[in-house]
C-alpha cells in the first residue's frame, strides 16, 4: 500500500519546526529517522496531514558526557551508539540494545529519539531507558522541559509529548563505580520485534550487594514495563542465584502481555522471567560481581 496524501516539510531550524507543529496541531507528525513511522503510514495504520522532518536540523546528533549525564541528541543514529567508544566502555547496555534493533540498513537511518517518541512498547530503547533511570528533554513553544522516562510512556503509541513539542535530548545519569547493565532479547528472527526482552542495570556496594537496580521489560504490555517490585526486592541484597531467581520471577509478574503471532501471554511472561534472569547475571558480571 501507499500512504494517504500528506504535505512534507523539512525545516532547517528547531524554531521553524516548532512553528509548523504549532500551526498544524494534531494534523502534524514529527519525522526523525522514519523507520517506525513510515511503515505505519504505508499500511495506513497511521495517517497524517503534515509530516515535519527534523532530520536536517543541525545540532541534534551527539553522544557526550556533561554535567553528570550521558547526553544523546534525539537525532543520533543507532549506528552511532554501536560505534561509540564511550558507549562501549561505560554503557554496554546501550550497545546491547542498539545491536538488536532491526538490521544494519535500519540502524543507519533510525534515531534514538524516534525510537522513544514513537511510543511503541515493542521498541527496544524504552525498557533500557527505564532501567537506566533516564529522562528526555522536550522543546516546545514555551521552552524546554525535562520528563523522567518513567512518566513518559502513557499508552500504546502515546507519550507525554504535547502535539507542539519535539523530543530533543535523552539524559542518562552517569553510572557510579561498580555499575553494569545488559539487554537481552528473544526474537523470531534477526531484525524482528521482540517476543520478549529485558533490560537490567545494577550498582554494587563495597561487599558486593546491590545498592541500586533498574529493570525494564519490552513487549510486555501496552507500555514499556518498569518492574518496580523486582527492583525493590533486589536492592540491598547479595546477587546470589536464589535472589536473582526471585527477582526475575517478580519481574515477570509485572508483565501484562497479549497474545499475538509471537506467542501466548503465559509463554511471553515466562520468557520475560528467563530473559530477566539472563540480563541480571550479565549486569552483575559487568558490574564486577560474581554469579
Amino acid at each position: 500500500m501507499i500512504p494517504s496524501a500528506f504535505d512534507y516539510h523539512a525545516p532547517g531550524t528547531l524554531v521553524d519546526a516548532l512553528a509548523l507543529l504549532e500551526k498544524f496541531g494534531d494534523d502534524a507528525k514529527v519525522l526523525s529517522g522514519g523507520q517506525s513511522l513510515l511503515p505505519m503510514l504505508k499500511i495506513r495504520l497511521a495517517q497524517v496531514g503534515h509530516l515535519v522532518d527534523i532530520g536536517r536540523i543541525a545540532g541534534l546528533e551527539y553522544i557526550k558526557e556533561e554535567a553528570g549525564f550521558l547526553k544523546i541528541g534525539a537525532a543520533t543514529k543507532e549506528v552511532a551508539l554501536e560505534r561509540s567508544d564511550l558507549v562501549r566502555t561505560k554503557y554496554p547496555i546501550l550497545l546491547d540494545t542498539a545491536k538488536v534493533i532491526a538490521d544494519p540498513l535500519v540502524r543507519n537511518r533510525a534515531t534514538v529519539g524516534g525510537n522513544l517518541a514513537h511510543g511503541d512498547p515493542a521498541n527496544d530503547h524504552p525498557a533500557t531507558m527505564l532501567a537506566l533511570g533516564a529522562s528526555v528533554v522536550a522543546q516546545g513553544p514555551k521552552g524546554e522541559r525535562t520528563i523522567p522516562v518513567d512518566q513518559f510512556f502513557q499508552g500504546l503509541f502515546a507519550t507525554a509529548l504535547a502535539p507542539n513539542e519535539i523530543l530533543t535530548e535523552i539524559r542518562i545519569p552517569v553510572p557510579a563505580a561498580k555499575s553494569g547493565g545488559a539487554y537481552v532479547k528473544l526474537e523470531r528472527k534477526v531484525g524482528d520485534f521482540a517476543t520478549a526482552a529485558a533490560a537490567v542495570q545494577v550498582t554494587l556496594g563495597a561487599k558486593g550487594e546491590v545498592t541500586k537496580a533498574g529493570i525494564g521489560l519490552t513487549a510486555a504490555g501496552p507500555t514499556p514495563i518498569q518492574a518496580g517490585e523486582a527492583e525493590k526486592f533486589l536492592t540491598g541484597k547479595m546477587p546470589d542465584d536464589a535472589t536473582l531467581a526471585e527477582t526475575a520471577r517478580l519481574a515477570s509478574q509485572a508483565a501484562k502481555p497479549t497474545a499475538d503471532r509471537r506467542g501466548a501471554p503465559d509463554y511471553k511472561r515466562e520468557m520475560a522471567r528467563v530473559l530477566t534472569m539472563r540480563a541480571l547475571r550479565a549486569a552483575v558480571r559487568r558490574a564486577g560481581g560474581k554469579v
